[in-house]
């Protein structure tokens, strides 16, 4: 086998095979011999049809496509192993001269790696504005633990307040027709938390059990329903139950039902130390950030417009999804923001993904940043508490695909590129700029 490779432009590369007549000829027959195995030929059993009935039937082509694809692997194998190739995406045969009892010569394109330019990715400084706690953090973190315990009391004595709890049947209907999904029985709405439409849940307020009535309200002009979209709504309540909350007293007994704690001041201590743990944890995030924007702007490349196409479709395919799963389409969202600015959007944001994952796999590269098996135990263990399976499981359900384990290894990779960049790196946390309030 003779193989010769050459660069055809910045990322492109030909490659040359020759295969000897005799090898050529001996995977020939063997694709007859595979072809032959899964074709109905009248008068033969399965495998058993004669070459030239076998030829007759599916086409010299076919069985020569069957026999290339026997080859090829090997080949280009061998190709990228003495060339020394970073291979990014399938090569594909670009024309090939097979005649059986003659060497074969097949011409192979393939898409490299193209070539990142990094700048300064060590020893920098830089200034990272710190996380703030806001003032009404620990209040609010307090509260949230106090409403989780809160009680709820049937309210038969008086009308309903804005922090109430609603139970009711509703029916909704616009422009003269029933909206769809804008009805249901015995809901229990918040008054305090709503997310209803604007002026839904006020409305609600200062009515007695039992009542029935009408409230009228207008669907926000950002609606993801285009037929609903700033139109006007009515809605038929009957009110059916008012509930109060009871919020328990913040006190020792409080403190020891929700967890481990003798006193409220150990409950506080804990509500100030998840503080501080989400504070620390959101300077290393923004630390992580900054620095790695640092490195990003330093580095250079050509990215080549066939590997922006591919990550285009692969993230357009990700937002679908993503609508699918809130129950919006992709022809919503084309009319709301435009096809030529989303497509814009899509397009940076697939730039932007692509020269990240190549300066962090070329720093990896330069540093010798090497995944191991606990690299990749961790990110399982990482998946498998997000969603409450055990590492066992999740590799058990997982493990055999491979395009998992490859996105999950890259993860690995980009936490590896990134501790060490932390390390080689100085940050020093700033106070944050003031967001300048305009008078209106």
């Amino acid at each position: 086998m003779k193989i010769s490779v050459a660069k055809e432009n910045d990322n492109i590369v030909k490659i040359d095979v020759t295969i000897p007549a005799k090898d050529a000829a001996k995977a020939y027959d063997a694709a007859v011999k595979r072809v032959a195995q899964y074709v109905n030929v009248d008068g033969f059993r399965k495998g058993k049809a004669p070459r030239a009935v076998v030829e007759r039937h599916v086409g010299i082509d076919r069985i020569k496509h069957e026999a290339l694809d026997s080859l090829l692997p090997q080949a280009i194998s061998k190709a990228v192993k003495d060339n020394d190739l970073d291979i990014i995406a399938q090569p594909y045969v670009t024309k090939f001269d097979f005649t059986v009892g003659q060497d074969l010569n097949v011409e192979i394109k393939a898409e490299t790696r193209p070539e990142v330019k990094l700048g300064e990715y060590k020893n920098l400084k830089v200034e990272v504005e710190s996380a703030e706690i806001p003032e009404d953090a620990f209040d609010k973190a307090l509260n949230n633990i106090l409403n989780q315990y809160a009680t709820q009391e049937l309210v038969v004595d008086r009308p309903s307040k804005d922090t109430d709890i609603v139970v009711m049947d509703f029916e909704g209907t616009a422009n003269g027709e029933k909206i769809a999904g804008g009805d249901a029985k015995n809901y229990p709405l918040d008054l305090a938390h709503s997310n209803f439409i604007p002026g839904f849940a006020e409305q609600l307020v200062g009515k007695n059990v039992g009542d029935e009535f009408d409230i009228n309200v207008t669907f926000p002009a950002e609606y993801h329903d285009e037929k609903l979209k700033g139109q006007p709504a009515v809605f038929k309540i009957k009110i059916n139950e008012i509930k109060e909350k009871k919020v328990p007293e913040l006190n020792d007994e409080f403190a020891q039902k929700v967890g481990p704690f003798k006193t409220v001041d150990d409950l506080k201590a804990d509500v100030q130390k998840y503080l501080d743990n989400q504070k620390e944890q959101n300077n290393k995030i923004n630390s992580e950030n900054e620095v790695f924007k640092k490195v990003i702007e330093a580095a250079s490349v050509e990215i080549p417009q066939t590997m922006i196409d591919r990550e285009v479709e692969s993230l357009t395919n990700e937002y679908k999804q993503r609508l699918q799963a809130q129950g919006l389409n992709w022809e919503q969202i084309v009319k709301a923001q435009g096809e030529d600015s989303l497509t814009a959007t899509i397009k940076d944001d697939a730039q932007h993904r692509i020269k990240n994952s190549l300066v962090i796999d070329k720093i990896a590269k330069e540093e010798n940043l090497k995944l191991d098996q606990k690299d990749i135990e961790k990110k399982f263990q990482q998946l498998g508490a997000a969603y409450g399976m055990s590492q066992a499981d999740l590799i058990k359900q997982l493990g055999k695909n491979p395009e998992v384990i490859a996105s999950l290894s890259q993860q690995a990779l980009n936490d590896k590129v990134r501790d060490f960049l932390i390390e080689k790196n100085t940050v020093e946390f700033v106070a944050p700029k003031k967001q300048k309030v305009e008078n209106k």
